[in-house]
């Protein structure tokens, strides 16, 4: 099994009297896009804070390609912050190029790689613009352009989509797509789960500085499985109503003419089979398909369980 990029052993984080993660382990395979998920407070910052070494964990270990994380890991790792961290009187060319040199990139080649980003973007006439003058969504472009400049193996997004519009949202999504199938393992810290369904492999759900979920979104998706299919038929629907009996739940029911559709949720052992079995006999089934819960649902589920 190979060897995760990021790791995080028991992690506990206290700030006085308050604790921001309390036995918190994560993996990040390789490659892969992770989504980091949780309310506001939950501990999410905390523990970007600590892969960027910005703060340190008062418990637990932190592993970075299997090595114990140390302060030379940072130039292999990228960050783009929720809040924008530009200097608003720098010429936004002066401040990219400060920022890749900081990178380590030597003047000559981070001239180059800025140029070819700023023509990928269409950015060229922002060179010598100070960066006060940018709206919020251009500021995050550029942010973008220097988390990713030097070509980091670990890509942290912090709300990456913030202050886009959709069409620039696309622009960036596409992007970041393009450098995990170029071999860059991506972080999303997210409350958008639309995100998370289109873009992340696996996800972990912080609350309450607690871990609580994790692994794969497609396994996750199926362990909050409720039983629930939505099925279309042709028939009449008293007729179908009343071949369920008690064999099945009806949630909603729409018919035109004699075009019907359901959504039904099996009750007790009934299975699908059992409810091919007392229905067939009453209609024509055109389509069934089971309703798997969104991320977004299991989400609400997960974080505010008395809310069901």
């Amino acid at each position: 099994m190979s060897v995760p990029i990021f790791e995080a052993r028991n992690i506990r984080k206290t700030y006085g009297n308050y604790t921001a993660l309390n036995d918190v382990s994560i993996k990040v395979e390789k490659g892969s896009v992770f989504g980091l998920l949780g309310p506001n407070g939950a501990g999410k910052t905390s523990l970007i804070r600590i892969i960027n070494q910005i703060t340190a964990p008062d418990e637990g270990h932190v592993f970075f390609n299997g090595e114990t994380l140390k302060p030379e890991h940072v130039s292999r790792i990228g960050y783009m912050p929720e809040e924008r961290g530009l200097y608003k009187k720098m010429q936004v060319g002066e401040q990219c190029m400060y920022l890749a040199q900081l990178k380590g990139l030597d003047s000559a080649t981070a001239r180059k790689k800025l140029r070819n980003w700023f023509e990928k973007f269409e950015i060229q006439g922002w060179w010598n613009k100070k960066v006060e003058e940018l709206s919020k969504g251009m500021a995050q472009k550029v942010q973008f352009i220097v988390t990713v400049l030097h070509e980091p193996e670990l890509l942290i997004f912090d709300e990456p989509f913030t202050g886009f519009d959709p069409v620039n949202a696309n622009l960036i999504r596409d992007e970041i797509l393009e450098l995990s199938r170029n071999g860059s393992t991506i972080i999303f810290s997210t409350h958008r789960m639309e995100t998370v369904e289109e873009l992340c492999d696996s996800i972990a759900l912080i609350n309450k500085s607690q871990k609580i979920l994790d692994g794969k979104v497609a396994d996750i998706r199926k362990q909050f499985r409720t039983q629930t299919y939505r099925m279309e038929f042709i028939g009449n629907m008293l007729s179908f109503t009343n071949a369920l009996w008690t064999g099945a739940e009806l949630l909603e029911r729409k018919q035109v003419d004699n075009h019907c559709s359901v959504t039904l949720r099996l009750t007790g052992n009934n299975t699908v089979n059992n409810l091919f079995a007392a229905v067939m006999p009453s209609c024509e089934i055109v389509s069934f398909n089971e309703v798997i819960p969104s991320m977004s649902e299991i989400f609400i589920r997960t974080v505010q369980p008395n809310n069901q």
